[in-house]
Order: structure tokens, then sequence, then C-alpha cells
């Protein structure tokens, strides 16, 4: 039997190729994982009043419905991706798989719980075609494969959850940089405590089409800026990371061009076909997603903005924490407020250009603010789900007190939870972790 344990983590631009900075948290989905005489799958959820099982045989095609993201979708996304991977066509063991699944992550909070369901398929599959030690023991190579097979339940996220998961180490953030995948320990700041807020507003990222149409308006931006800085092969250009590669620009640079080249007001199709010179047709084949061809428009200058900026902001957070991590002693006040005005110039830009927030993790922030939180902004994909706040040690209990009296006192939603479950304070944690019972 094998028990896997995997934190909970946040997200953000990893998807348009830039590097990011997250960690993993102490709230974490485990799984108890067995055998089956039989070939077949069950999958059971301990909190099945809400997620209710779900069985099926192993000798057929894995076929995953898109359409409705029930949790086990998840699970089989990890399950199918190792077993492309590994090239096989069918089930290898004549032995099943059963997996009994339990986690404290509050449903649908931004706090990556469906790319951790994906991880869990993958080292069970693993675990039962005797492939375990070889992938598991790789986690670049298994953190790749769990991010591309992530992509069979629709979302077209990038590799940032799953490689957090795979990768973190206790008491230090992690800087995440793409193609190829690596990663650096960040020491976070003494005498600061980080501490998770949920809004209570469910989000569900694979659930409705706001995400996937963040990340083609961020293509579209990518290959209409590149063509109007006449770069080679611009219409291959779909990550932002990669027109700026190939400008050679700086992220301030950059940002100025989006507010030379890209008008505010939304760009519509015909608009877009015709400054792409291609047809309508063309233009969603290379770059829409099946749940975004429906869209009819799309704001280029904001989004680009926002994950210009971001970037330059995440690339400065990682700057002030090593200096800060080199001092060896408390960060100093001025040090704390530097990373917290990041924070909270982050949200801003989440809310305003990327438009990925929500009224009430609004709220949060704003509350943050006049509680003593030295910076706040939404984690996650947005749309719901929980803000992080960074906030000084000997003021966390001040500021829990303040939200429970002035956000979560006499919100419907939190009655009949403990509160820890929705507000509560965490340290870095390790990755993915497998133990042999």
């Amino acid at each position: 039997m094998l028990t896997y344990n995997i934190n909970e983590t946040d997200s953000d631009i990893d998807y348009c190729g830039y590097g990011v900075l997250p960690m993993a948290i102490q709230p974490a989905i485990t799984a108890l994982i067995g055998k089956l005489p039989e070939k077949s799958l069950k999958l059971i959820n301990v909190k099945a009043d809400r997620y209710h099982s779900f069985e099926m045989p192993l000798a057929e095609d894995i076929c995953i419905n898109d359409d409705q993201p029930h949790w086990w979708n998840y699970f089989l996304c990890g399950l199918k991706g190792v077993m492309e991977q590994l090239k096989l066509e069918t089930w290898p063991s004549e032995e099943g798989l059963a997996c009994l699944i339990d986690g404290n992550i509050p449903p649908a909070s931004g706090l990556s719980s469906s790319s951790a369901l994906v991880i869990t398929g993958a080292l069970a599959t693993l675990s039962i075609v005797k492939k375990l030690d070889d992938k598991a023991n790789d986690r670049f190579a298994l953190a790749a494969l769990c991010a591309e097979s992530e992509k069979y339940i629709g979302t077209q996220g990038g590799g940032m959850d799953q490689a957090i998961e795979l990768l973190a180490q206790p008491g230090c953030a992690q800087s995440i940089e793409f193609n190829p995948l690596r990663n650096q320990n960040v020491p976070l700041p003494q005498g600061a405590t980080f501490v998770i807020a949920n809004s209570l507003a469910e989000s569900n990222k694979a659930a409705g089409s706001e995400f996937n149409h963040r990340v083609v308006e961020c293509r579209l931006a990518s290959v209409l800026l590149a063509k109007s800085l006449n770069l080679a092969q611009w219409a291959e250009l779909k990550r932002l990371k990669d027109l700026q590669t190939t400008a050679d620009k700086s992220l301030p640079d950059m940002i100025e061009l989006v507010q030379q080249y890209l008008h505010t007001k939304p760009y519509s199709k015909p608009e877009l076909s015709e400054l792409l010179e291609m047809s309508v047709e063309h233009l969603e084949k290379l770059y829409l997603t099946k749940n975004t061809k429906d869209l009819t428009e799309f704001k280029l200058n904001q989004r680009a903005n926002h994950v210009f900026s971001e970037a330059f902001r995440v690339a400065e957070y990682q700057r002030i924490c090593c200096q800060s991590g080199q001092e060896e002693k408390e960060a100093s006040s001025t040090t704390l407020a530097a990373l917290g005005q990041l924070m909270f110039e982050s949200h801003w830009s989440c809310a305003n250009n990327y438009q990925c927030s929500h009224p009430k993790l609004d709220q949060l922030v704003e509350l943050s603010k006049q509680g003593g939180a030295l910076g706040a902004r939404l984690t996650g994909a947005g749309w719901g789900g929980c803000i992080v706040a960074l906030v000084h040690e000997s003021k966390t209990d001040q500021y829990i007190n303040f939200l429970q009296a002035n956000y979560y006192q006499n919100l419907p939603d939190a009655k009949g939870q403990l509160s820890s479950t929705y507000l509560f304070c965490t340290e870095p944690g390790p990755g993915a972790s497998v133990f042999t019972v």
C-alpha cells in the first residue's frame, strides 16, 4: 500500500512562459493506494456526500469528459498521461487500482487541488505499473508530464502548480523557470507570516471559459505585437516570454511597446483577422480553444500589460527576498513594506488589467490593508477562492481577528465551518511525499 501527501500551491502567469515564485502550504490531499484483483479502477472520496465514488474498467481507453469536470477526471488525467508517456496502449497489469482520497482543502478555493489530483493519479499509476522508482524520483520529468496531461480536462494552463507540488522544499519559496524546467530555493523574509483567507466564493477554472479566455488573449497579444515589430515567424510567437526574448527587450520596454502598438479598446475577431492577415477560421484554429471559439472580443492591451508587469514584480520580489536572506537577520520594516506593496500592486493589476478577481477577493484585500497586513493579493487562477496576505508575525493574531470580525462573522457561508479551514497561517512546506505502508 502507498500513501501520497500532496501540498497545495499558488499559480499565475506560467502559461505565458514566465518564471513564478510559489510555495507549498500545509493543507494537503492524502491518497491511500491499493491493488484490486481485477482490471478496474475504483476511486472513493472520504467526503462521499459531495464527491461521489467512481469506477471504470481498465480494459478500455481512458476517456475524459472535459465538458463535465468531475473530481475524478483530474485523477484520470494523471493516469492517462503516464500511460501515454510510457507508450502503453492498454493497462499493463492484471491487477487494478483502488484509491481512497481525503484532504483538508476548501473546494474550488484556488489552491491547486485539481493539480494535486492529477499528480496523485500519475503517482498511483506509476506504482501499479512498476515504474515508481524511475519516474517518481525524476520529479522534473513527472512535473512536465502532469502539466501536459492536465490539459485533457480542457484547461490551457502552464506548469507551475505541478512543479511546485513536486519540487517544493520546506522553509522557502521556489523560483521556477520553464523551457527547460528548473528551480531555485528562495528564502522568505524572517519576521513575516503568510496568511491564507478564503473568500468562500468558489472558483472552478475548468467549469467555464474565463481562464482559457485569458490564455488566448495573451496568445493573440503576443502574435499581434510580434507582427507589429516585424519579427520573423511572428505567427509562432504565441507566448509573451518568447516574444520578449525574440525582440531582445527588457520588461519595462515591453510594457512601453504594449502601449505603443495595442489599443485599449477590445479587439473583435474581424479586426484581428484583418491585422493578422488571416481568415477568422484560420485564426480560431491557430489560437483559440474549444471553449473560446464563440468569444467575440479580446482585451489585448490590458492582458499583455498585466503579464509583463507581473513578471517584473515576480523578479523584484525574488530579488528583495534573496537580498533579505543574505542579511541573515530579521527583515527590516522597509523590506517587508516593499514586498507587501508588490503584492498590493499585483492584486490591483489582477483586478483591473487581467480582470480575474472577484468582489469578495477585492473586499478581503481592502480589509487586509485596514487590518494591518503588509500586502495581499488573490492566489490561484482567480474569479473566487483565496487571498494570501503578508503580515508581520507580531500582528498575525490581530490581523486574523480583524478578518473574523469584519468579513466572516456575518457571512452565511462561514457558519458551521471551523475557522481554520478558511483562515489560517502557513509556512512553506515540502512537495509530494510518498509513504509505503
